[in-house]
């Protein structure tokens, strides 16, 4: 399975979970790109970070495939895990450490970790060595776990909701270690947030997930290229909306309608004139209004 050229780090095929009478995942299939950051993205609950187990190893695929560096994590734990860095929402740290501490003990599991890089970020994210675990705040204690996440130079780096409740400093040294991570060395980075806004600002491939299947996925920049927000005046008043395809949802009353379209833009202006309509306002969503139209369009 390829991928625009690229070698696909997580490969993922009509992946099903059930807990009980629940269906968490529901037929997911998608691949991640090697050197690219892969933005996860849907409502608590939707099903991310359940998928996010299964790539660690943490379930094994019941129904369905999962291979990391074409392995299975759940056969092959050790290939697997010693290329990847992992901080997750709860971040359960050794609370009886100091940071100094934790770096040792870390650097132990890993050939290789970079001891002047672990220093670098240390001081980067004014994390003190003496400095008990126990004792840090919330945004410290996400800051170590990155630390410690970052510090072997892991080949895919996965964060689960690694801002969520955070001060927006915070996951502001977040997202930049991500870019830095991407940017500096050409790793993977596979990122799953509720925070759409946040995704947006260093994703290259999103995946939108709602109640465990997988609403679109696709390159950000063919998303942007490819949902528009336009507003359309017609000649006459209409009784209710148009019937032009593409729509996720209308707007308006009379002859002024507006709707968030799927579609070429120049396809969707040919279809407009078609209707007898005039495109008199035009913008391009972000990731959270397209997310809301889609999941919208889905129920």
């Amino acid at each position: 399975m390829n991928t625009n050229g690229k070698e696909n780090v997580v490969v993922i095929e009509r992946l099903t979970r059930r807990f009980g009478p629940k269906t968490a995942l529901d037929q997911v299939s998608l691949a991640v790109p090697r050197g690219c950051v892969f933005g996860l993205v849907g409502a608590n609950g939707a099903g991310k970070t359940t998928m996010l187990k299964h790539v660690l190893g943490l379930y094994r695929a019941a129904e369905g495939s999962v291979r990391v560096f074409g392995k299975d994590p759940v056969v092959d734990p050790v290939g697997v895990l010693a290329r990847v860095g992992y901080l997750s929402e709860e971040n359960d740290l050794p609370g009886w450490m100091r940071v100094d501490e934790l770096l040792r003990y870390t650097q132990a599991f890993y050939r290789s970790w970079d001891p002047a890089y672990a220093e670098t970020l240390r001081q980067a994210f004014s994390l003190d060595g003496a400095a008990r675990i126990k004792h840090l705040s919330k945004g410290q204690r996400a800051r170590a776990g990155l630390l410690v996440a970052l510090a072997y130079r892991p080949e895919l780096l996965v964060l689960d909701e690694p801002s969520s409740g955070l001060d927006p400093i915070v996951r502001r040294d977040i997202l930049g270690a991500i870019i830095r991570t991407i940017a500096d060395e050409g790793r993977t980075v596979l990122f799953s947030s509720h925070l759409l806004n946040e995704v947006e600002q260093v994703s290259d491939r999103v995946a939108m997930i709602h109640q465990g299947k997988i609403a679109f996925c696709a390159a950000l920049d063919d998303l942007k290229q490819t949902h528009h927000r336009l507003t359309l005046r017609f000649a006459e008043a209409l009784q209710g909306p148009p019937a032009l395809g593409g729509a996720l949802g209308w707007q308006g009353a009379g002859r002024e309608w507006t709707a968030l379209f799927s579609g070429r833009l120049a396809q969707l202006e040919e279809e407009a004139a078609g209707c007898g309509a005039s495109i008199v306002q035009q913008s391009t969503p972000n990731l959270d209004e397209i997310f809301s139209a889609r999941v919208g369009n889905m129920t």
